[in-house]
């Protein structure tokens, strides 16, 4: 009998749940960068076995709702966690256990479902601050195993693996056992595009900026042509995108294209414009076009 299920992945920004994701799943589903709220839309990831098939479902970091954007990534937080069938919490080994993970810890257990906690980053710390770690994740009270991982190399991912395999109910798979994410086309390169300004952008511009894909087109001849709009909140932080002469956003088009080319395989024209919506965070309307649901 097969086994297939959702396992929710909770935890602060900058844990590595993307990057622990990503290689589960052997695959880049979700975007990675070292800016807090990289993760704003729900994101599946799906690992298929011979005979089990685990979903791990990438939430935001959980935060206290500052505008309708962060209210509607709370929410789904909390939706993701009361369907799933285990949580996998996931700690910066680097940090401090903090009032934030302890906040997780306490929405982990009002959702009443099996939990586990991967402590990840262990690469980084000596063997001494490990158990220190250790220790004081045991002490938020979580019931579950506690596996010390580093996403970033794979090291402790396949224990950890096999134990969520364990946790998950029989049944039929979910998914046809060749996808990786069931992320919509047009959200998956977008978010594709927002990684390259994460990674070139700082202070305010990382939160300011969302990007829509509003246009696909598969020509005859195989080219992807992908026209994107890359969203701020006003004429400076558009002008900080753009660059001088238009330096900056040539700079993350040409890098966004050859992620996108990896991504699909095909050889893709990428039509980036950046554009002012003051106070988009608040724009209900905008939002759904955005994918945050």
């Amino acid at each position: 009998m097969s086994r297939a299920g959702f396992v929710a992945l909770a935890g602060r920004p900058n844990a590595g749940k993307s990057t622990l994701v990503n290689r589960v799943v052997g695959d880049k589903v979700a975007i990675v960068s070292d800016k807090p709220q990289t993760t704003r839309r729900e994101v599946r990831g799906i690992a298929t076995g011979g005979d089990w098939q685990l979903v791990l479902v990438d939430l935001p970091g959980m935060q206290k709702p500052r505008d309708r954007m962060t209210e509607r990534m709370q929410r789904r937080v909390e939706q993701a966690l009361s369907d799933a069938d285990a949580v996998l919490f996931v700690l910066n080994g680097e940090q401090e256990v903090g009032a934030g993970d302890r906040f997780i810890a306490r929405a982990v257990r009002k959702a009443g479902i099996p939990a586990v906690i991967a402590l990840n980053k262990v690469d980084r710390l000596s063997r001494s601050r490990t158990l220190d770690a250790l220790t004081d994740t045991a002490d938020l009270g979580l019931p579950g195993e506690i596996f010390p991982i580093s996403a970033r190399t794979g090291s402790g991912v396949a224990p950890l693996v096999d134990h969520l395999v364990e946790m998950l109910p029989e049944g039929p798979f979910l998914y046809p056992p060749e996808d990786r994410s069931d992320l919509a086309e047009h959200v998956h390169l977008a978010e594709l595009v927002r990684e390259q300004v994460l990674l070139r952008t700082r202070e305010e511009i990382p939160h300011a900026v969302d990007v829509q894909v509003v246009d696909v087109i598969e020509r005859a001849d195989g080219l992807l042509r992908v026209e994107a709009l890359a969203w701020v909140e006003s004429d400076t932080q558009k002008a900080i995108l753009i660059g001088a002469r238009g330096r900056m956003v040539k700079a993350v088009g040409m890098a966004a294209r050859k992620s996108i080319e990896a991504s699909t395989g095909r050889r893709c024209h990428l039509d980036l414009r950046v554009q002012v919506r003051r106070g988009w965070r608040g724009d209900e309307s905008l939002l759904d076009r955005l994918g945050i649901e």
